[in-house]
């Protein structure tokens, strides 16, 4: 199992991330903002943040060797513990790096399974992220015994093995080897879970993270799950049985998406994410709050894409609407021209979706009623092309 280490309290942290080719600045900061906010979930506390324009990253040691002497100043200087780089690195530029500032340095896909180390909460999600985990540093064998024996534990320590017979490659795929039949067997089990749930539809919560899927879930289901303003709050599927207007259906929470999620994440995860490519309807709930949500959009779309799930029926909700309205409406706009703003927004999106959009606000629960009806006339329909000749409203599932 993996050795979950506890995380220093307020570990000081610096981001370092690249303005590359097709980027401006000001989507790198919304980036580097997001990091943070990773960091943040880890129990980190971003003291500075590094930028560097470049048209590709550095073989040797990712940034420039000008920007690195001046993150080595800083660090020096500040007492940072930690150095975290908004791209995925190498084992060697890992270790040119820590050289270098003399600190331990991870990167976002690090990052990212420390923090997914830290939530699992099951057999299956500790077995998924140990999985990724292995897989992640198998191609970092080549000096990794440093990047694991990191000092004093902390973020990106979180991971398999504190001696140095596993960093062996072969005990590595051994282990590797082991946690996928490990899987296999608990996939196979969900599997049979999910089959025996019966003829009920089944529609999927999915979305970017942090925009709200688990609140809605408990404002849909009437029941309570877990939430909270942190990114990957939950990893596990939560699934329950929902009745509409006499329509059952079956409503699950899925983990969030993110842009540059580990593939070794969304591989280890596969039998989770089977119940968003086994779902009947997908609700994609979207924070139109965020300044990026747009971009957030494509990221869900396009990992929607990658699971073979794009062409299922889609609902998009633009969640946090109170939000979006105190972020981007002056106070001296009349009410007049609010309207109209927000009428241009969705009709936007109505064009965007065919029509297929609820604008609503989970949290002070506006157009909740509206939503419930888009849900459950899709449900219906569902029903009628494949049970024909059933009753779904007095039917028994």
């Amino acid at each position: 199992m993996i050795e979950k280490q506890k995380i220093k309290e307020e570990e000081r942290a610096i981001l370092v991330g690249l303005v590359q080719q097709g980027q401006t600045p000001e989507q790198v900061e919304e980036y580097m903002d997001e990091l943070a906010f990773l960091a943040e979930t880890a129990g980190a506390v971003t003291i500075k943040r590094f930028t560097q324009k470049m048209e590709r990253p550095d073989s040797k040691t990712f940034v420039g060797k000008g920007k690195l002497e001046e993150i080595k100043n800083y660090v020096q200087s500040k007492n940072i513990g930690l150095v975290i780089f908004d791209d995925e690195l190498t084992g060697s530029q890992i270790i040119n790096i820590e050289t270098e500032v003399k600190v331990k340095t991870i990167d976002r896909s690090d990052l990212i399974l420390d923090i997914f180390a830290r939530r699992a909460r099951t057999a299956q999600a500790k077995v998924q992220v140990e999985l990724a985990q292995y897989q992640y540093i198998l191609p970092r064998l080549k000096g990794m015994w440093k990047h694991l024996e990191r000092q004093g534990g902390g973020i990106g320590s979180r991971g398999p093995g504190e001696t140095e017979i596993e960093t062996d490659r072969r005990i590595v795929k051994d282990k590797i080897s082991l946690l996928r039949k490990r899987l296999a067997e608990i996939d196979k089990q969900a599997f049979t879970q999910r089959k025996e749930r019966g003829e009920l539809i089944r529609v999927a919560l999915v979305g970017y993270t942090n925009v709200g899927k688990s609140t809605l879930m408990t404002l849909l289901s009437k029941s309570e799950v877990f939430a909270e303003n942190k990114l990957f709050a939950t990893l596990d599927t939560t699934t329950r049985k929902v009745v509409f207007e006499n329509t059952p259906f079956l409503l699950s929470d899925t983990v969030g998406f993110i842009r540059k999620l580990p593939h070794h994440l969304v591989e280890s995860f596969k039998s989770t994410l089977d119940e968003v490519r086994e779902a009947d309807i997908l609700l994609h709930v979207v924070d139109t709050s965020h300044i990026l949500y747009e971009d957030q959009i494509g990221v869900v779309n396009k990992t929607l894409q990658e699971l073979k799930a794009f062409d299922k029926p889609i609902i998009t909700i633009f969640n946090k609407m109170d939000l979006y309205e105190g972020e981007y409406f002056d106070e001296w706009l009349s009410s007049e021209v609010k309207q109209d703003l927000l009428l241009e927004l969705k009709e936007k999106w109505e064009r965007e979706t065919n029509g297929n959009c609820v604008f609503i606000s989970a949290s002070e629960r506006n157009n909740i009623d509206l939503l419930r009806e888009v849900i459950v006339n899709k449900v219906r329909e569902i029903y009628a092309v494949r049970y024909p000749y059933k009753d779904t409203l007095n039917a028994t599932f």
